[in-house]
């Protein structure tokens, strides 16, 4: 799994049958602190996050393993939402 932030939507009018309902969400790499370091990554939220969010997100073959993305053409689903990044005992991200 990789650390990630939501900073935006992605809305596509015609797509593949098999997307159709998935929310589209636009995520960036981001380091224990929350600060953007990668490149961007379209991903299919399985969680309900928002912008502005902390997410842990998978690509791969590891995307079509929930219950919305199986056996759809996905490479990148939002799996959870972060509440804290603890590391070494210390408190690096607290969600608001």
């Amino acid at each position: 799994m990789l650390l990630g932030k939501v900073i935006g939507t992605v809305v596509a009018s015609r797509k593949e049958e098999e997307l159709t309902g998935l929310r589209l969400m636009l995520l960036q790499g981001c380091d224990f602190d929350g600060n953007l370091t990668g490149g961007a990554v379209v991903a299919i939220d399985a969680v309900g996050a928002g912008v502005g969010e902390v997410v842990l997100y998978v690509s791969g073959s590891s995307a079509r393993q929930t219950q919305a993305t199986k056996d759809r053409p996905v490479d990148a689903t939002i799996m959870a939402i972060v509440d804290e990044v603890v590391v070494e005992g210390t408190s690096r991200y607290v969600k608001d």
